[in-house]
């Protein structure tokens, strides 16, 4: 039981950067109106995304395996749907950075 409440004081404190890899936008120039290409690349997005995207990908395994209790299965919901908002926003990052426009831009 002890190690379930650590679990969920990592999760609850992992929350704001969760919410940082899932807001962040993959392209800043658009996210400000200007259509051009965003060359920095996607570091902006996965230094928050990567460790976000451990964190609860292996707090829905953990608490999927503890289901003894609805809440744990709630949880484990609630981490897997974090995990893929986070996700998308990361793989939406790497498409822009390396897509074919941006290859031949900022070469």
């Amino acid at each position: 039981m002890r190690g379930m409440t650590i679990l969920y004081l990592v999760l609850i404190a992992a929350l704001p950067v969760a919410v940082l890899a899932a807001a962040f936008p993959v392209n800043s120039y658009r996210a400000q109106g200007i259509e051009a290409l965003d060359c920095d690349g996607p570091m902006s997005v996965l230094i928050f995304a990567v460790p976000s995207m451990l964190i609860y990908g292996a707090g829905a395994l953990l608490l999927y395996r503890n289901r003894n209790r609805r809440f744990h299965g709630a949880a484990s919901l609630c981490c897997l749907l974090v995990f893929c908002f986070v996700g998308w926003n990361a793989v939406a990052a790497m498409r822009e950075s390396y897509g074919p426009a941006s290859i031949e831009a900022c070469a």
